[in-house]
């Protein structure tokens, strides 16, 4: 067979004020532009296991968007979509159905709602696509596609994880590659849209995989930047202690996204610096305590931790590792005033990098329950709300125009180029400061 695999990649926003403020900072702009550039390792791991009878070709969707034909000579197409590209998935895949050809669509947003997605497909994965391929692809060999495989709940084994297809990316249109070393996260926040809404528990590769898939990239991209696409790095700090110490003869840089607690361990700190690591990407999700509680479902982890978020952050950055931390506006315990307090402790902080979201009450999450039962969706299944840029729901202290329009102006003031320049500069200050004391004498 003749296969195709189509990513829904971008990043985009409902709000045009927001898309034309935004579209103007520098600083916002990369960090839209570093997120949309990643190619779908999902769907490459899905090639990875596809017995090499069947031809196979990864495309963006965007760029099929943008040709003046959709290609229709595959016997099968994979789409997978979150939630706020879901609407172009699906008229993608009515456009290829209506050609003659066979649709599956999977992804997390199809996890949690196979019947809506089912009205677009010949047929719908239903969660971790490792498990269902083989057979989505027997029965497609053979011209009996089921309408649904899958469950969610159901694990995958990590340590029979295939190679990714990294060959079927083009080496000069991808300058960050993603590798993942794990699924799952030891805490439970409501508002989590990745591994809990496809299955449950924490599950690992074992380090020669993940340096055998690094050693794999570093044979099509000379200096490549690697970003760890995992919900929590270092939960197991030995296992990533391991593999580090095999990273930093390979002489990558890389990124990825985890807790506080990192900066509980100065030897792991130290092992981050000398593999590469160039950034860390930590939720913090609020700078007041208020806006803390509740927002996980197993003991307030962050909440407990709040007092030292300013200390963590020192203690990271000092170890020549950037720090960005992300702020959730709109959490229950946020007021107008929350957008002043954001600016004011990235300010003192010695932040690095900011990334700041809407709080996105995203399909098959417990705020979305939780807030569809308080009737505070604003436009309950319009998905194209779910951006994390866009205001989908009523907040509890602020309006929603206040809370839009709050998120808008920060935008501007934390993504200027005075700001942007500032935050780095004062990083590279405290990076410099830092290693002269850490380093032997």
């Amino acid at each position: 067979m003749r296969i195709g695999l189509i990513a829904m990649s971008g990043v985009r926003a409902v709000d045009p004020e927001l898309m034309r403020a935004g579209l103007t900072l520098p600083g916002f702009v990369e960090r839209i532009r570093v997120i949309a550039s990643l190619p779908s390792l999902g769907l490459l791991t899905l090639a990875g296991m596809t017995p090499p009878v069947h031809e196979i070709a990864y495309h963006e969707a965007r760029d099929l968007a943008e040709a003046a034909n959709i290609p229709v000579d595959f016997d099968l197409v994979a789409i997978s979509s979150f939630s706020a590209q879901i609407r172009q998935a699906y008229a993608l895949a009515d456009r290829l159905r209506a050609s003659g050809v066979r649709v599956v669509l999977g992804g997390p947003h199809v996890s949690v709602l196979p019947d809506e997605a089912g009205a677009h497909a010949d047929a719908v994965v239903i969660g971790e696509g490792e498990l269902s391929w083989p057979d989505v692809l027997a029965d497609a060999q053979r011209g009996a596609l089921q309408p649904r495989y899958g469950e969610r709940g159901k694990a995958f084994d990590l340590t029979t994880a295939p190679m990714p297809r990294f060959d079927l990316l083009d080496p000069a249109r991808y300058n960050r590659i993603p590798i993942q070393t794990s699924r799952g996260c030891p805490h439970r926040c409501e508002f989590c849209a990745s591994t809990p809404l496809m299955t449950a528990g924490y599950r690992q590769k074992t380090p020669r995989q993940v340096l055998a898939e690094i050693d794999a990239v570093r044979e099509r991209w000379p200096h490549p930047f690697i970003e760890f696409a995992d919900d929590n790095s270092f939960v197991d700090r030995a296992w990533w202690k391991a593999l580090l110490v095999e990273l930093i003869p390979r002489q990558v840089r890389w990124f990825t996204e985890c807790d506080l607690s990192v900066a509980e361990d100065p030897a792991l700190l130290d092992l981050l610096y000398r593999s590469g690591c160039a950034q860390v990407l930590i939720g913090l999700e609020s700078p007041v305590a208020t806006g803390l509680g509740g927002i996980e479902l197993r003991g307030d982890w962050k909440l407990k931790r709040f007092d030292r978020y300013r200390a963590a952050i020192a203690r990271i950055q000092a170890h020549g590792v950037s720090v960005n931390g992300c702020f959730i506006l709109g959490l229950d315990g946020h007021g107008p005033d929350i957008f002043a307090a954001v600016e004011q402790f990235v300010a003192t902080s010695g932040l690095a990098e900011v990334q700041i979201t809407v709080q996105t009450p995203f399909p098959g999450t417990v705020l979305h329950e939780r807030l569809a039962k308080a009737g505070r969706l604003l436009d309950p299944g319009n998905w194209d709300l779910c951006t994390l840029f866009d205001v989908a729901f009523t907040p509890t202290h602020m309006s929603v125009d206040e809370l839009r329009t709050g998120f808008r102006a920060l935008i501007a003031r934390l993504y200027s180029d005075a700001n942007v320049a500032s935050r780095r500069a004062t990083f590279r200050a405290a990076r410099r400061s830092g290693r002269e004391r850490t380093l032997p004498t």
